[in-house]
């Protein structure tokens, strides 16, 4: 890994967490799978399909996944409201559904982060450099207990945080940006770490600088959106910023 040139003037790295910090990208998507089959096959809409989770849901918050996954096979549905039960025929009924079929994957088979990510983090942190956790998911902070990850990050902005402060989701740049604010600095001297399009998207849209994890998404797809590099895994970053911040 080269390009020194995009860590030499950053004080703040923001890291999406399903697919970038631990693998929990395959849990969210072995959900939305469970709960799309079940569904499309009640209604008779086709079916549900691994690169739709790629095409419509990954990386937006929750609802407007279900929505534009929806959209994708012609169907819409009322939005409902936040508290509606997982039975409800509803946009936010069928994402409280899935969230169920989550948290029961997590509490079963727990998480542990990616050893490249935990390599890459420990380099920051060594560095001085602040960061936080930009995640749409609003299990982003149970997800960080279980992978052992709860205290080593100055703040988590997390779909919660999101809702609570009127943010918009990826692909806007809203929650990159308040996460950057609360770290005390702007785009032009932070990095936006993600996988997903959606998210890249966000981070370019910003003005940040944006690294890709490619864990499935594709490279190209990335690059597409606006990722200035992409990575296979985290590691590859540690040398050169080490290089760069040495303290």
């Amino acid at each position: 890994m080269s390009r020194p040139d995009l860590f030499a003037d950053v004080n703040a790295v923001l890291f999406d967490l399903d697919g970038v910090l631990t693998p929990t990208a395959a849990v969210h998507m072995h959900a939305w799978a469970n709960l799309f089959d079940e569904y499309f096959a009640r209604v008779g809409a086709g079916r549900y399909q691994e690169s739709d989770y790629f095409a419509h849901i990954d990386g937006k918050p929750r609802y407007d996944g279900v929505r534009d996954e929806l959209a994708a096979h012609g169907i819409t549905l009322p939005e409902g409201d936040p508290s509606d039960g997982p039975d409800a025929e509803t946009v936010c009924g069928l994402g409280n559904r899935k969230n169920a079929e989550f948290n029961r994957v997590l509490a079963s088979e727990g998480v542990r982060p990616y050893p490249g990510s935990l390599e890459f983090l420990a380099a920051v942190d060594a560095s001085g450099i602040r960061s936080a956790v930009v995640s749409s998911s609003a299990n982003a902070v149970d997800v960080l207990a279980a992978a052992g990850l709860g205290d080593r990050f100055d703040t988590v902005v997390d779909g919660k945080v999101a809702r609570a402060q009127g943010l918009a989701g990826k692909p806007s740049p809203a929650t990159y940006e308040y996460g950057a604010k609360l770290l005390g600095t702007d785009a032009a001297h932070s990095v936006v770490v993600e996988d997903a399009t959606s998210g890249v998207a966000a981070g370019r849209a910003g003005g940040f600088v944006v690294v890709g994890v490619d864990r499935g998404t594709g490279r190209d797809a990335l690059l597409r959106e606006g990722a200035d590099i992409v990575v296979g895994d985290l590691a590859e970053l540690v040398e050169t910023w080490r290089s760069i911040h040495r303290r």
